[in-house]
């Protein structure tokens, strides 16, 4: 139960993190967390685990979260602000390719002892990179652009802009979700692993997704709150 127990704090914490950068640094806090998350989930993705009876790769939640926040700042600060969070996150891996590829040019010291466990990881970061990115970009401008679809949509159908938060959050998330699985598992994978390992790593990084979208719904209204009580606090 190890891998379990650790997924789920992992999930708590990563989801808490989102909301204390909001609440300390406002949007800024947001587009941090992007940066993080984007480095991290692209190192993590590297690890095979077994938890919940599947196989799956980490990096998952790390990735689930920059959903999330691109699903606050739409809620927030509108569609330019989270579209600005892609973009942040696509300068960050481009950035991150390049400084982690240079570091495999130099000659190591013959007292060196890090280059080896360095070579075996970011040998395989280029493609898993690259592909995130293009991955990425698909991925995040639909699930904003569906995200406010489904405000568009609850909003002239209802006559409220406030309801059905968690509507447009899990409905842009979910299918974003499926479509990210998909691209991603197939993109970076094959070739690597067997038929079988692909669809059981897709299988259940989109298990992981749909548990991850439906458990961020407290989490965005708990960042609506903050944001409508700061709101009221600077009001004469």
């Amino acid at each position: 139960m190890r891998n379990e127990i650790l997924l789920v704090v992992s999930l708590l914490i990563t989801f808490s993190a989102v909301i204390v950068l909001l609440k300390l640094f406002k949007e800024q806090g947001l587009y941090l967390w992007t940066v993080i998350a984007t480095i991290a989930a692209n190192i993590e993705v590297l690890i095979v685990v077994n938890a919940f009876g599947m196989e799956m790769t980490l990096g998952n939640i790390l990735f689930a979260s920059t959903f999330l926040v691109t699903d606050i700042l739409s809620e927030l600060y509108g569609k330019k602000a989270a579209q600005t969070a892609v973009w942040l996150g696509i300068a960050t891996s481009v950035a991150f390719i390049a400084i982690s590829q240079s570091w495999l040019f130099y000659t190591p010291n013959e007292n060196d002892f890090a280059m080896p466990s360095i070579r075996a990881v970011f040998s395989n970061t280029p493609r898993l990179m690259l592909v995130g990115i293009v991955v990425y970009v698909i991925v995040q401008l639909f699930d904003v652009w569906a995200y406010h679809k489904w405000w568009a949509f609850t909003n002239r159908k209802f006559g409220d802009k406030k309801k059905f938060l968690w509507l447009r959050n899990n409905g842009s998330t979910l299918v974003s979700q499926l479509l990210n699985t998909v691209l991603f598992t197939w993109g970076a994978f094959l070739g690597t692993h067997n038929t079988a390992t692909l669809i059981s790593i897709a299988f259940s990084s989109y298990v992981i997704f749909i548990v991850t979208s439906l458990l961020d719904t407290p989490f965005i209204y708990l960042a609506r709150y903050i944001f409508e009580k700061e709101a009221v606090k600077k009001e004469p």
